[in-house]
């Protein structure tokens, strides 16, 4: 049986990001106020690895901010801070996030020095608008460059996405979703658009210029997107931003902001799979299917939503669910 893993984060909110894109406030996300330092890497990670329980292989990471535009004296410091822990095996690695066009050789060598494996790109967007309304100040060539770079000198590599975003569309989402495959990530992030209090997104909002990306925009969305990556064999790691106290309590206002998205769009694949195998003629059937073992809850829908959105759209008498050793995210039609 292989190793638990846990991820010991270190927030450095806004840290190295040039200017403010439209739909960020780190503090808010992270529910960190300030960047760490040396001493609080040092001492999350002692704090960390006491909690962990034994057996379990951790990896620190540095999120909430652009790592590699950090300036490289404060880059080093935080590195630094985690070097003993990794050189006495506590810690099994070391992974960051940054932008695109924050990647060079200076960067990608002093990564290789600390020892980073891991590196998140948050790309966000491959079509020039998106990124230009949100003000990302890089562009889609940045994150093929960035993402080639990083591949060659063997780093594992992660892109980051969001739908939702000013100027976009689902058909932009899609055509972003299908851009980062063709890229082989060795992992994706999806995060649907929330409205966060305190950033220009929210007063575009506000203003009524920005249509908010609801949750149910990015359920439909997400399952079409979820399809994209299933069939590169690309991994999705998460959903949805990470639930924190203060975004539950009011600073996400706003978009798609649910503490299950994940779940949701799960439940949603299944649901279109379940609608492809019935017809009209199943009205007043009882319906049996089978789904992999442990996928009942999300074939049935949160609030048993998928049983009756069939029951509404096809008239059927009931549907009922067994388990099966069978691929994940796929139906059968049983009979009964």
């Amino acid at each position: 049986m292989s190793a638990r893993r846990s991820i010991i984060p270190i927030f450095v909110p806004h840290l190295g990001c040039p200017h403010m894109c439209v739909f960020c406030n780190q503090r808010r996300i992270s529910g960190e106020q300030s960047p760490a330092r040396a001493e609080d890497v040092r001492r999350a990670l002692t704090d960390g690895l006491a909690r962990l329980p034994e057996g379990t292989q951790a990896a620190v990471a540095f999120y909430g901010g652009s790592f590699t535009a950090i300036e490289s004296a404060r880059q080093e410091e935080l590195l630094g801070a985690a070097q003993t822990f990794l050189r006495e095996g506590a810690i099994s690695g070391i992974r960051l996030s940054t932008r695109p066009d924050a990647i060079d050789g200076e960067v990608i060598e002093r990564l290789k020095r600390y020892g980073v494996e891991t590196v998140e790109l948050g790309v966000q967007s491959m079509d020039e608008e998106v990124l230009r309304l949100s003000e990302r100040g890089h562009t889609a060539k940045d994150a093929e460059r960035a993402s080639k770079m990083l591949k060659d000198a063997g780093f594992e590599l992660i892109l980051q996405m969001m739908t939702g975003l000013p100027g976009d569309t689902p058909e932009r989402s899609v055509y972003t979703a299908e851009r980062l495959a063709a890229l082989r990530p060795d992992g994706v992030r999806v995060y649907p658009t929330v409205i966060i209090r305190d950033t220009p997104l929210y007063d575009m909002w506000r203003a009524g210029v920005y249509p908010e990306h609801t949750v149910e925009d990015a359920v439909e969305l997400g399952a079409k997107i979820a399809e994209i990556f299933d069939e590169a064999g690309i991994p999705i790691i998460r959903f949805g931003l990470n639930p924190t106290e203060d975004l539950s309590s009011g600073d996400a206002v706003g978009g798609a902001y649910h503490p299950a998205l994940g779940e949701l769009i799960l439940a949603r694949r299944y649901l279109c799979r379940e609608r492809e195998l019935l017809t009209p003629e199943d009205r007043g059937r009882d319906v049996l299917f089978a789904v992999r073992r442990g996928r009942v809850s999300a074939a049935v829908g949160q609030k048993r939503s998928n049983t009756e959105a069939l029951r509404r759209e096809f008239g059927v008498r009931s549907v009922k669910f067994t388990e099966r050793d069978m691929a994940d995210v796929t139906v059968e039609r049983l009979l009964n």
